[in-house]
């Protein structure tokens, strides 16, 4: 989006320092900006305003800063964090009455990549990058949205009661989606109440004329129904938007017959899971919501690709497949993933390479359930990096699973910061 830097200064309350320019979109890694863009230094573990000289070499039009300028076209302000959320904040009052916001405990990413393909087959649509989903990632989503972009796609991460109703007062979104209420930043909510709470926040922020699109499925999504004054669309079995004939391919791919109140339609996902039916549905409710017709929703749905290191589906040189999930973990998705891995064709070997999943109330038991799944499955568990699993951790996950060939299947999959797609690059290559 193509702003003025005097239009930014006026709306975080910032003073223009050097000569006044456009900027078009924003962010705050000078490894990915692109020329043209607003510079926004994070301090964090490092302070970012040590980068601005970079970004202005790398094409900076302009830049947020605490600190006195360096040269180019400054903004100064006191915070660069609240700077950027009133940026974004204007960002908003330029795009249209069409933003759609998700958030739940498993699936935002997924939903977030269903629905952008579902939107973008009859409106002009930006969506969130990879899982930009803080009080970072949403105003630079809004500040990156196109000029005349048609509608918006937010995914919406909590991590503490009142997040999601901050970033809700930033993207305003007329469509809020929830997925599902889940055992995970349990260490940080306190309880699945907790979770539930917080979650809730984003249909608390729709206006009356918005929609809530919410998993039928899940009681304690089903309950946030009396949350809103939006009118409320129901998914899944239990739902008005649900699917039915639903069938795996070889590769995992789901097909299923879409209902809705707006008919009827064939859809043929290319992403892997029968979890990603739910996530399908979601993404279906929301984009009928916002007027895309039901043949192009179901034909959006079929071309759309999930982000990196989700439910990336593999073949060995000796013909074994290698299920790389490992951008993500808690109890709910590693139990779809360790049901995808099951439901792989083949005779062989089921093995899954499982690392840490983190900020859990309870890790002990929440890991030991993971393990239970696993093992009524049939499938053999590699602990990388943690001994919660009930099994010692393997210097070398890669050496611990030996040789495949096919008919064998491998799971790699942990939280984030266990960085488990390392093993499943070393697994292919080998």
């Amino acid at each position: 989006m193509r702003l003025r830097a005097a239009a930014l200064a006026g709306a975080c309350g910032g003073a223009l320092s050097g000569t006044d320019c456009e900027v078009d979109g924003a962010s705050n890694d000078t490894r990915s900006l692109r020329a043209g863009q607003l510079f926004v230094p994070i301090v964090s573990e490092r302070d970012g305003h040590d980068f601005i000289p970079d970004a202005l070499s790398a094409g900076a039009a302009a830049y947020l800063t605490a600190r006195p300028p360096v040269g180019g076209t400054a903004i100064e302000v006191e915070e660069t964090g609240t700077a950027l959320l009133s940026c974004g904040r204007l960002a908003r009052d330029r795009l249209p009455d069409r933003v759609v916001g998700i958030t739940g405990s498993v699936g935002k990413t997924s939903v977030k990549d269903l629905l952008a393909a579902a939107l973008a087959t009859t409106l002009r649509t930006a969506a969130s990058e990879r899982s930009f989903n803080n009080e970072l990632g949403v105003p630079i989503t809004l500040l990156g949205a196109p000029d005349a972009t048609e509608a918006v796609v937010l995914e919406m991460g909590s991590r503490g009661a009142g997040h999601i109703r901050r970033l809700c007062e930033v993207g305003r979104p007329t469509v809020g989606i929830v997925t599902s209420v889940a055992p995970v930043h349990t260490e940080m909510f306190g309880s699945l109440e907790g979770v539930a709470a917080a979650k809730g926040e984003l249909v608390e922020s729709l206006p009356s004329s918005g929609t809530a699109v919410l998993n039928a499925d899940d009681p304690r999504v089903a309950a946030m129904a009396g949350r809103t004054a939006a009118r409320v669309l129901a998914y899944g079995e239990r739902g008005e938007v649900r699917a039915e004939a639903v069938e795996l391919d070889g590769e995992l791919r789901p097909s299923f017959l879409l209902r809705s109140p707006w008919g009827g339609a064939e859809v043929s996902l290319a992403v892997r899971g029968a979890h990603q039916v739910g996530n399908a549905l979601a993404a279906a409710a929301a984009a009928l919501a916002c007027g895309v017709p039901l043949e192009a929703a179901a034909v959006g749905l079929g071309a759309a690709a999930m982000s990196p290191l989700r439910m990336d589906l593999r073949r060995t040189a000796s013909g074994a497949l290698v299920l790389n999930d490992s951008y993500n973990a808690n109890p709910a998705s590693m139990a779809a993933a360790l049901r995808a891995l099951a439901a792989l064709p083949g005779s062989g070997r089921r093995v899954a390479v499982l690392g840490p999943m983190a900020e859990l109330a309870d890790p002990s038991g929440a890991h030991a359930e993971v393990a239970a799944l696993a093992s009524e499955l049939g499938i053999e568990v590699i602990a990388a990096a943690t001994a919660l699993y009930g099994v010692e951790p393997a210097d070398d996950p890669v050496a611990a699973v030996g040789p495949l060939g096919a008919g064998d299947a491998v799971l790699v999959k942990a939280s984030r910061a266990a960085r488990l797609e390392r093993i499943a690059e070393t697994l292919l290559a080998t």
